[in-house]
């Protein structure tokens, strides 16, 4: 893995200190990313959306508690770890859910959906093409798998422009759970021929970063495996900036640095963890929303924030009905977590505390965020 060091004294004004580095003078501007890890589709969660009083499916109070923040990014982007194939909709291990839970994630504020992951395959072509579709229909930005080779040649890499900063966004998996991926669609995979050429096309472009989002790793591991690191070490020596990870469905440690030697910012998320799920184990309930913001200046563009949001999964189980939402972790922290059951406040209580000792143990320049109070855009 190659190796990066903080930034010397001399140039401190970009070096990423609590999170945070100097504000931009008048003439730069600012675009803020927002990441989230795995958006799941369990049988229980399909069953706790029904609507029985209007017969329809409602996923919006999933999100309601964390959309403020979701909103506040010019681009989100999470992953999205369920096919759309229409009914019958079933959980694990062959998702599809319905269409609500992506209009729920388009209403929140969520801009961008990776689809490259190891259950888009789970319903076949007209499932992969189905998710696609409704995708296009609502919205989305996507990137990741492809209806054909066209499309994937007009997609990849996806590029994002706003405020004066453009973006390249590439999405990879590691495999489909060992589904063929159906004729002929395309499913990006985690291969280093494919990259190097991907990655000789983005520097062929007018982009001011380029960011990975892969779907790797060994499944509940806290610690990337000798995999993942390879690979990462692979993408920085291309001219990857960002590298963004999930598939472990538990959070990994992150890292924010600077390279001496090319001069280069780099930051590597290796695993967000679940956002959304039915997982209930220790470490699997709850996952991690990265905040970047990048500032260009005339010179040069960099990374002048950075830090991260622990979520919790509530489940509540009452008369029969099961309900779920993605919950701010800090704001029922600062609360003693009164708003809880008291075993609900040991569980989210537990997660924090391991997460936040991985974190101190393994994660080098950047810090936890709360989300009391929300940060507004400048």
């Amino acid at each position: 893995m190659m190796k990066f060091l903080l930034l010397p004294p001399a140039v401190i004004s970009l070096v990423c200190i609590s999170g945070h580095l100097s504000p931009p003078a008048a003439s730069e501007s600012s675009l803020r990313l927002l990441f989230m890890g795995d958006i799941m589709g369990h049988q229980p969660q399909i069953e706790g959306a029904w609507d029985p009083l209007h017969a329809r499916y409602d996923y919006a109070s999933v999100f309601s508690q964390v959309a403020p923040l979701i909103r506040e990014a010019d681009f989100a982007v999470a992953n999205l770890e369920v096919t759309l194939a229409g009914p019958p909709y079933s959980g694990y291990p062959r998702f599809s859910s319905p269409d609500a839970l992506a209009e729920a994630c388009r209403e929140c504020g969520i801009d961008v959906l990776a689809t490259a992951n190891n259950h888009i395959c789970d319903r076949g072509l007209h499932g992969l093409a189905r998710t696609l579709g409704i995708l296009d229909s609502l919205g989305f930005a996507s990137t990741g798998s492809y209806r054909a080779f066209r499309e994937m040649r007009q997609r990849r890499p996806l590029v994002l422009t706003k405020n004066g900063i453009t973006v390249g966004l590439l999405n990879y998996t590691y495999g489909t759970n060992g589904l063929p991926t159906p004729f002929p669609a395309l499913v990006a995979r985690i291969d280093t021929l494919a990259m190097t050429e991907d990655l000789e096309h983005c520097l062929s472009l007018d982009l001011d970063k380029l960011i990975v989002f892969l779907h790797w790793g060994g499944e509940y591991r806290s610690l990337p495996d000798l995999s993942q690191r390879e690979t990462a070490d692979f993408l920085f020596r291309n001219g990857v900036d960002i590298i963004i990870g999930s598939h472990p469905h538990v959070i990994q440690p992150l890292s924010c640095e600077y390279d001496t030697a090319t001069g280069r910012h780099s930051f590597i998320a290796w695993s967000l963890g679940n956002y959304l799920s039915n997982q209930r184990q220790p470490r699997r309930d709850g996952g991690m929303t990265v905040l970047l913001e990048l500032t260009k200046n005339d010179s040069l563009t960099y990374i002048s924030e950075c830090g991260y949001y622990l979520t919790w999964v509530r489940r509540v189980d009452s008369a029969g009905h099961t309900r779920f939402s993605v919950l701010p972790c800090s704001i029922y922290e600062d609360r003693g977590y009164r708003d809880l059951s008291p075993e609900e406040g040991e569980t989210m209580g537990r997660f924090l505390a391991d997460t936040r000792d991985l974190m101190q143990r393994h994660t080098r320049n950047v810090e936890e965020k709360r989300f009391s109070p929300i940060e507004k855009k400048r």
